[in-house]
Parts: C-alpha cells; structure tokens; sequence
C-alpha cells in the first residue's frame, strides 16, 4: 500500500491520494480507523510538514512509524530555509507573501535540512538526505527514483531549475522504519 498525504490534485496510479479531511496525520483515531498498524508500504508528502508546528511535526512522524511497515518509507519534502534567493524565501516564509489566498499562509515552520532530519529521527527513523542546501548555499543532490515517490518541487521535476540555475528546491528526505527485532 502506498498513500500520499496532503495529495491536493495530485493523483498516482498505486497511490491512495489523501487530503486533511480523509486523513488528519496527526489524529491516531484517524490512522487507526483506515489502516493496519505496520500495514503500509510508503508515505509521500510533498510540502506538507510545514503547515505543522515542529512538535506537531514529530507527532505526524510518530503515526507515519507506527503505521508503515518495518523497512518502510516516507519521503517528505519541504521548502528550504538554506536557499538564498529572495524571491523563493519570500514566497514560502511563515505566513506566507502577505495573501490569505496563497498556500504559504499557513506556514508554520520554515526547516534547514538538520531540523527537519531531527523531526523524523525523534521519531524513530533513519534519514536519509537527498536534496537540500547546506549554510553555505551549497546544493546538494544525490539521484533518488521518482517511482518511489515523485517529488514535482524538486531538481529534476520543477521546470524553474536549469543546469545552470535553481529556481525553486526542496528539502526532500527518505525517512526509513528500521527493522526491529524482539531478542526476548
């Protein structure tokens, strides 16, 4: 089973595309009431955690463990503190551009690639960063298969970046369950 929380329009073939009135990720009852525990094979949320405060963040990140299958994944992508370009930081800054219309508005967090690898960690999994940038501004990119979740804000699928220029990036992470073995 795969699942795509906070899917908007976006629809998959083999994903189960779900929005915040189908699917509060941070309501246990909710999780409990659709899925198994360890019943699901991987989570895509793409741009997601930060319209979630940081605890609330590590809150969702408790239910996508207890809910994914052992060696199961998430991958997550949020907007990138570290970007140094003015435009892009002020279109997803907290708040947002000003405008009650526009996504950004209920941001509530703006991540560096270590506080957002801190949320999933707190939670139990093992990250693994695959597009970010670093203080320095420095973009780092190491290739991850889109057939394992599609991240469209990315590198590779945002038609703002060229070979020469980044116009729009993601922080984007595999965050694993690690196997746990009962040694009783």
């Amino acid at each position: 089973m795969k699942l795509i929380i906070g899917a908007g329009n976006t629809q998959v073939e083999g994903w189960i595309s779900t929005q915040e009135d189908e699917l509060n990720i941070l309501n246990f009852e909710n999780w409990e009431s659709l899925f198994e525990k360890s019943s699901i094979d991987s989570i895509l949320a793409e741009h997601v955690w930060e319209h979630l405060s940081f605890e609330d963040g590590i809150k969702a990140a408790k239910n996508c463990y207890t809910f994914l299958k052992p060696f199961g994944r998430i991958r997550c992508a949020v907007p990138d503190k570290n970007f140094k370009n003015e435009w892009y930081q002020n279109m997803v800054q907290v708040g947002g551009p000003g405008s009650k219309d526009h996504p950004a508005y209920t941001h509530k967090i703006l991540y560096d690639y270590k506080k957002l690898k801190e949320v999933f960690e707190k939670a139990g999994f093992t990250v693994l960063l695959l597009e970010y940038c670093d203080e320095h501004n420095n973009f780092h990119y190491i290739p991850w298969n889109e057939e394992e979740g599609k991240i469209g804000r990315s590198y590779r699928f945002d038609t703002r970046n060229t070979k020469e220029s980044l116009g729009m990036v993601s922080i984007i992470i595999d965050a694993y369950k690690p196997m746990v073995i009962n040694q009783e």
